[in-house]
This record gives structure tokens, C-alpha cells and sequence, in this order.
């Protein structure tokens, strides 16, 4: 980011290291280089087969298309405040909720579902693209706000058929959640350690978002525990020295 103007203020900044998340209520991309992004995801869900709308998982390493979309500047920008100039590409996902049928993502830490592949949380940054509308009537995500500091939670299981995953934090009040309901365009950014989810979409719109998900190369990608997952070096240099695909 040097000689550009910072996409997020100082104050911005610390909304997010307070809360553990922020709101970017402005378009990410372009519109063309959005329609392109959609293109992409529509033909995924196309070959998805047996899969669920909501399980197509590091689609990029099937398809190197999307890297242009997550080593853009438009996202390493956004992303520079919180983490700092060496960031690394650790996955991304098409999240797509159905209309009617989507399941809900229960109460969860993305970091609870990484122990062990990663030397620290502190610096693990989810961007959350909305390809569709994303608003409570069909299920946007929610977060309880400043719990990416209260370390790793206690779970419970949950019936997988109705949710995206097979357990939950326990004891969650519900109404202390915020709801990140944006516009086609805009996206959300998460701290990795933040407990959230997304109730289910019974409306008749689909929900769609793409999470694209960055780490400091100051944290250690541990080879062993991740076999057959590739991690990018998406600028700067490597820190910790993981093992990073060539570009």
C-alpha cells in the first residue's frame, strides 16, 4: 500500500482490533470484475454435483481463476490495515445458502476448526464478499462482538442436516449478535478467534457470499498438519517461513 491512499482510517482500525470485526459498506470490486467472480461461482455450483450449495470449499485450488479475485489489490488493501504488509493466502469458500432449504452455520470460531495448523490466531483476517443481497430475512452471518479475545470456546453437537457444521459454542446469547447485512458488492471482514454464524435462509432469495481468508507470514503455516492445503505468499515476504505455491 505504499503511496496509496489506506482504505481503512486509523479509527476503522481500531473499531476492528476492538470488536473483532468491521463492516466495508462500499463495492470491493468493480462491477465487471464482480459479474466475473459470479460467473465463476455459478459454474461451480453447476458442477458441484452430490455436494451442498454451501460445502464448495477452496474452490481455487481447482480453479486458478479466482486467484486474480484473492491476490487482487482491491482485497490485500483492505486487508493490509489489520494484519500488516506480509500476508499470506490462507483458503477461501463459496458460502451459498438456497432459498427455502439453506442450512444454518451454527455458533462457531473459525480458529476452533484450525488448532494446530497455525503457529497463532491473533492475525487470521476472513473477508466476506456478498455476491447476492446478504440480509437477515436469508440468513447473512452475525457476530457476537469482542469474543475474539476470550480464547477458544466450549462446544456441543448439533444435528448436521440442518447445519452447515456438527457442532456449536455453547450457551451463546443471541441477543447480543450484530448482523452483517449487506449490499451485492460490499463485504465484511472477521477476526479468525470472533464466535459467529448464520441462522438459516427460509426466504425465497439465495445467499451467497465468498470468503477470502488471509494470515501475517509472521504466524507459521505447520506443513505436517496441512497436507494437501496450499497457502499463497499474496504480498510482501515470507516471515515464519511456510511453504508457499508459486505464483
Amino acid at each position: 500500500m505504499q503511496n496509496k491512499e489506506s482504505l481503512l482510517s486509523p479509527e476503522d482500525t481500531a473499531y476492528y482490533n476492538h470488536n473483532g470485526y468491521y463492516l466495508y459498506k462500499k463495492p470491493l470490486f468493480s462491477e465487471q470484475k464482480l459479474n466475473i467472480l459470479t460467473n465463476i461461482f455459478e459454474e461451480h455450483l453447476e458442477l458441484k454435483g452430490a455436494k451442498l450449495s454451501d460445502e464448495l470449499d477452496t474452490p481455487h485450488f481447482r480453479d486458478e481463476r479466482l486467484l486474480e479475485f484473492l491476490l487482487a489489490d482491491e482485497v490485500l488493501d483492505l486487508v493490509e490495515p489489520i494484519i500488516g504488509p506480509n500476508i499470506g493466502l490462507w483458503s477461501s469458500h463459496f458460502i451459498s445458502k438456497e432459498p427455502v432449504v439453506g442450512r444454518a452455520t451454527p455458533w462457531h470460531e473459525d480458529s476452533a476448526y484450525w488448532k494446530g495448523r497455525v503457529s497463532s490466531f491473533d492475525r487470521i483476517v476472513t473477508v466476506w464478499l456478498a455476491i447476492d443481497r446478504s440480509n437477515q430475512e436469508n440468513g447473512c452471518m452475525r457476530v457476537i462482538p469482542g469474543t475474539h479475545n476470550n480464547g477458544f470456546s466450549e462446544y456441543e453437537d448439533v444435528d448436521k442436516s440442518t447445519n452447515l457444521f456438527r457442532s456449536q459454542v455453547k450457551n451463546i446469547d443471541d441477543s447480543q449478535a450484530v448482523y452483517f447485512e449487506l449490499e451485492r458488492g460490499e463485504c465484511s471482514l472477521h477476526d479468525s478467534r470472533i464466535i459467529h454464524g448464520a441462522k438459516a435462509n427460509t426466504s425465497p432469495h439465495r445467499r451467497c457470499g465468498y470468503t477470502m481468508r488471509y494470515f501475517s507470514t509472521e504466524t507459521q503455516v505447520i506443513p505436517e498438519r496441512n497436507q494437501n492445503h496450499k497457502v499463497w505468499l499474496a504480498r510482501g515476504r515470507d516471515i515464519a517461513g511456510s511453504q508457499f505455491e508459486n505464483v
